[in-house]
């Protein structure tokens, strides 16, 4: 049984998108699970449909505009870098509407629903393919993992929405009498479920560096620490999940195939650049294909 894993990573998630398009049209490879975190989750019914092409358009095409209805960001350019700085009139705005988050995603809902037709989710049901999204359910403390063979089309469509929420910067959604967010929180890497699963061998996508390559600057104003922060954190609950995904694996006598970036891509995965994004659609490609190269050679 192969399954195919994929981390979150925000807008890095085209990175992703780029060596799962190697790993199924030039590769081959079936996949009897999908299973996703965050922007994971957002790339794997596509990837199980086989629509490379319109998951490419998706993701090289996507802006801040299809995301949020209320942005806690602003993107400034100076000397062609961009620069992220906090948008003080949509989060004073939150705050004295009494709201939890300094953005709402709203939007993004809107957006998955728009682009996964009600056809198609029925079709991916029939299919023997079981497609996994990853959630956390904040209430309860763990994470939870929802197959779409137990979901109607609304609920699929909102676990995807709500495992890519990253509070406190996007929507808390409460659902069920609990409160959810990002799955990354608590399954950034979800290896020991695809091997819970079935899997005996899993190509595993990593949106981050397999080993640090810069030092962490921090931010030098309070919302961008935070924005640091959290990803320092996720950083370390990544490197945790793939450790015990490694262990399990081994003890389990299952095939691991790890494809990490091999660049630091981004210091704020919540800025959707289609220009980078395209850029890294196509190093994710590149990549795939050149790993397999080398794979082949040492065999």
């Amino acid at each position: 049984m192969r399954a195919l894993v994929i981390s979150g990573g925000g807008s890095k998630g085209a990175f992703a998108g780029g060596v799962a398009q190697y790993l199924i049209q030039n590769k081959g490879y079936k996949y009897d699970l999908f299973l996703g975190t965050s922007t994971g989750s957002l790339l794997i019914p596509h990837l199980a449909l086989g629509n490379i092409d319109k998951l490419h358009s998706i993701y090289t095409n996507v802006g801040m505009n299809e995301i949020f209805d209320i942005n806690p960001f602003i993107i400034r350019t100076k000397k062609g870098k961009n620069y992220v700085t906090i948008n003080h009139f949509n989060v004073i705005r939150q705050l004295l509407r009494g709201k939890r988050t300094f953005g709402e995603s709203r939007k993004l809902q809107n957006f998955i629903k728009s682009n996964l037709t009600l056809l198609e989710f029925e079709y991916l049901k029939s299919l023997p393919t079981d497609i996994v999204v990853t959630v956390t359910n904040i209430t309860k403390n763990e994470a939870e993992y929802k197959s779409i063979k137990n979901c109607t089309y609304t609920e699929f469509c909102d676990w995807i929405w709500i495992s890519s929420n990253y509070i406190p910067f996007m929507s808390l959604v409460k659902k069920q009498r609990c409160e959810y967010g990002d799955g990354g929180f608590s399954s950034l890497v979800p290896i020991r479920e695809a091997i819970h699963r079935g899997a005996t061998e899993i190509d595993v996508i990593i949106l981050e560096t397999e080993i640090s390559l810069t030092k962490t600057t921090l931010g030098n104003n309070p919302f961008s620490l935070m924005i640091d922060l959290f990803l320092f954190s996720l950083d370390q609950l990544g490197k945790h999940d793939v450790s015990l995904g490694k262990l399990s694996a081994t003890s389990r006598d299952v095939k691991l195939n790890f494809y990490y970036t091999p660049t630091k891509l981004t210091n704020n995965a919540l800025i959707f650049d289609q220009k980078k994004m395209k850029k890294w659609w196509q190093l994710g490609f590149n990549y795939a294909k050149n790993k397999s190269e080398i794979m082949s050679e040492n065999r």
